[in-house]
């Protein structure tokens, strides 16, 4: 009985969703060595170290400011508090954007398509997975909706630094 409780607690806090991206993530890994290119394109090479290294900043960005609000699952935890400093000022999700990144980043390192497009899959994934979460989050923080119209999902906006004419 207690399994099954244990269970029950696991996919209601969305235990399916942590499941399935760490299904994707692993297997965007493997095809990445399993089916490699022919390495001989730079620029791909080049902008997968970026993407990688960018998408690991992300990610290290988000987990220092979130400290013990950390959690594998998009059901915040109940004695969460609502981040809105760091890099969570700039975007709503930035370990998301870390995986994205760093899937991409991975995938053109490689030069293998099959890991590719399994890496483009993570971006519909995260975006349904966010549509998710961000409803758990509007009903435990009453100030979510205004942080959610101020600040983007995954990638922050760029303000120019021109004066305007």
């Amino acid at each position: 009985m207690a399994d099954a409780s244990k269970t029950n607690k696991f996919l209601e806090r969305g235990g399916a969703w942590v499941l399935v991206q760490f299904a994707l993530m692993l297997a965007v890994i493997v095809l990445g060595v399993v089916f490699p290119g022919d390495w001989t394109c730079w620029p791909l090479l080049v902008a997968g170290w970026v993407l990688l290294v960018t998408g690991g900043w992300f990610g290290i960005a988000g987990i220092k400011v979130l400290g013990r609000n950390r959690t594998p699952f998009p059901q915040p935890r109940d004695d969460s508090e609502l981040i809105q400093q760091g890099i969570y000022a700039r975007v709503r999700h930035p370990l998301y954007t870390s995986v994205m990144l760093g899937s991409i980043g991975w995938a053109l390192i490689w030069q293998g398509w099959p890991a590719l497009v399994l890496a483009l899959a993570l971006i519909p994934f995260f975006h349904a997975k966010a549509r998710r979460e961000e409803l758990w989050l509007r009903e435990r923080f009453p100030g979510y909706a205004t942080y959610e119209k101020r600040v983007p999902r995954f990638l922050p906006r760029w303000r120019s630094s021109l004066p305007k004419s």
